[in-house]
């Protein structure tokens, strides 16, 4: 270190709830203009950038999934919801974001079936008149799990349903939703982009269960979209949309996809095989690196950074675990699932075959199916609909109106799966402006940041810079000139780089405890490292343990108070890898930690006046992830 500054029926409906150099980039792909390059157009412009928070991953009631579970929701609620307008939940309560308005957003419904279950629900439609139509919307249960289990099995399979499979409805849905995007889209104030899911899911040969992995991506347009998308309906292989994603970009319309709950994908979503389990290539490498230069480290479904089994020496690993495969109750694989392990692996397959599949940055998101997402612990309200839609639903306080936990029967789905979900998260981009132009451009070249809720800002660069940097005025232009930003790679060097790290809190959260950077490089097996690099309260962290001293913040768990006096409202630090190697590639990134504070499920039984579910953190301390900057040993 070099110097520190301060319902149980409708179980089958829940199936797809998912149901100094610029950055290096694949020549051809979705790649960001370096800095200065883009023409001033609104107010606020800044060369050094600015940091925007969003939300690339909301459902509206043109998703099957959501529509279901009574969510009417349209896409222009989302882009109301984003400006801070309120918008209605299905459970009949009105919700709207706590805090500011959000900067950019995109309604992303499934493409399989889009508009199908409203139009099915819709008198003199022809989708109406079908069997399957009046079971799926009739007063008997299983009639209605029967018939939607039919549409989630052929999402599932991409075999289309005879006769549900209108693509005239589907094509007329998304164009609705892109001229939706469009209206909204207001360069200075808030960025709309056209955007869909791909919802493709794997099974186990030899599993009986409905359940399956999730390898969902959001496919997200620039400025202008095609007039069709391509979904599981057409190809449940995600290489497929790779290819049609490159017959668009040809076409003019620029793309980007990105992956989401890798924690639940039963090892597949950054496997050691080609999907069709053939061995990697640099093709498949820089193809996938071309379509998906970022992914969703956290959402509603869990947070996919690391797992305690991957991390045993990471004591921060535990965080909003989630393992269930969608729709199931079995577990997922874990290898193969968790981001930190994907950044260790794909450098020892760029070793092999002269490409990394796995060199990607990091985003947040929320997931939810009700138009608007509830990014803080203390206003959380489901992600589904109705099922979710009430803390008794949800798992949080004790059903039937019970003022104890002892005794009682417990509903299982609130059990498995909605009391396991979280309150999380948003994407954060540093950009120069607030415009498709600009924050596409950030996304591709991965300058952006993750974070679990709250609008912490955190900046990294890698480069040469002197011991004054962090006091200096003209810190950001020195770091853009003497280094590259998180989402950048270094080439060879004999000496370790200087890694600068900016953290900021969010004023409406916690304040920040500490600083780390996680390192990640592979010797035969993936490794890693964690130094916490700056510390709140004046502390500095032990020289033996790398580890900053607890600083005594705590909550009062009688009312969610958390206690004053501790943390800072920003922290700085210039490091250099003590144990730096020259001829070892490595990964490096940031995460930044608050303050302990109340769960969601906390905050409800607080409201309640029952005792927090017994078997659920009662804490979080939440926090932020930057993409990472990786050195290349050559």
């Amino acid at each position: 270190m070099k110097k520190l500054a301060s319902c149980a029926s409708l179980t089958l409906a829940l199936i797809l709830a998912g149901c100094g150099s610029e950055p290096d980039g694949p020549e051809g792909g979705v790649d960001g203009a370096g800095i200065g390059t883009a023409a001033a157009q609104t107010d606020g412009y800044s060369e050094t950038r600015n940091a925007y928070f969003g939300d690339l991953h909301i459902h509206t009631g043109n998703s099957f999934d959501a529509y279901i579970f009574n969510v009417r929701s349209k896409p222009e609620d989302v882009y109301k919801f984003a400006l801070g307008e309120k918008v209605l939940h299905p459970s009949g309560y009105d919700i709207e974001i706590d805090g500011p308005p959000l900067d950019f957003v995109a309604a992303t419904d499934h493409g399989a079936y889009m508009g199908i279950l409203p139009a099915m629900d819709t008198e003199g439609t022809e989708l109406n008149k079908l069997d399957m139509a009046r079971d799926m919307f009739s007063d008997d249960p299983d009639k209605i799990v029967a018939a939607f289990g039919k549409v989630g099995a052929s999402v599932r399979s991409g075999e289309p349903l005879p006769g549900a499979y209108d693509k005239g409805i589907v094509a007329k849905t998304w164009r609705s939703a892109v001229d939706a995007a469009d209206e909204y889209y207001k360069p200075g104030t808030l960025t709309t982009f056209a955007a869909y899911e791909y919802t493709a899911v794997v099974t186990r040969p030899d599993s009986q269960d409905f359940g399956g992995g999730n390898l969902h991506r959001n496919v997200v347009f620039k400025d202008t979209a095609p007039e069709t998308v391509f979904s599981t309906l057409d190809s449940v292989n995600p290489e497929d949309l790779w290819d049609w994603m490159d017959a668009k970009r040809e076409d003019g319309h620029e793309v980007m996809a990105i992956p989401h709950n890798s924690n639940v994908s039963d090892g597949k979503m950054f496997d050691s095989v080609a999907y069709d389990g053939s061995p990697l290539t640099d093709a498949y490498a820089v193809q996938r690196m071309r379509n998906e230069p970022i992914v969703e480290m956290t959402q509603v479904k869990g947070t996919s950074e690391t797992h305690p089994a991957l991390s045993p020496n990471d004591e921060l690993a535990n965080f909003e675990i989630y393992e269930l495969l969608l729709g199931s109750t079995i577990t997922s694989k874990i290898n193969g699932g968790f981001v930190r392990e994907a950044l260790a692996n794909g450098l020892a397959i760029e070793r092999e075959v002269g490409a990394n599949p796995y060199k990607f940055g990091m985003i947040g998101a929320s997931d939810t199916h009700v138009a608007g997402g509830s990014f803080t612990e203390k206003n959380y309200w489901s992600k589904v609909g109705i099922v979710d839609g009430t803390a008794e639903r949800r798992g949080s306080v004790p059903p039937g109106g019970a003022k104890t936990w002892e005794g009682i029967a417990r509903i299982p789905n609130a059990e498995n799966w909605f009391s396991k979900w979280g309150a999380s998260g948003l994407a954060g981009v540093w950009a120069e402006e607030n415009t498709r132009e600009s924050i596409f451009a950030a996304m591709a070249r991965k300058e952006t940041f993750a974070t679990t809720g709250p609008r912490m800002k955190v900046r990294m660069f890698a480069g040469d810079y002197a011991d004054d940097i962090l006091s200096a005025a003209d810190l950001l232009d020195q770091a853009y000139a003497n280094g590259v930003p998180m989402g950048g790679a270094l080439g060879t060097r004999t000496t370790a780089p200087d890694m600068l790290v900016w953290a900021m809190r969010d004023p409406a959260s916690a304040p920040l405890a500490k600083v780390q950077i996680v390192k990640v490089w592979h010797d035969g097996k993936a490794q890693e490292k964690i130094w916490d690099v700056a510390c709140s309260d004046g502390m500095e962290p032990d020289a033996a343990t790398r580890r900053c001293a607890d600083n005594g913040a705590s909550v009062d768990m009688t009312n969610c108070m958390p206690s004053t006096g501790q943390g800072a409202p920003e922290l700085k630090a210039l490091w250099r890898d003590p144990e730096f190697d020259a001829d070892q590639s490595a990964v490096y990134y940031v995460r930044v930690v608050e303050n302990p504070t109340c769960r969601w499920s906390t905050w409800d039984a607080l409201r309640n006046g029952t005792p927090p579910h017994p078997d659920l953190p009662q804490t979080i301390r939440e926090r932020a992830y930057t993409s990472p900057i990786w050195y290349d040993a050559g």
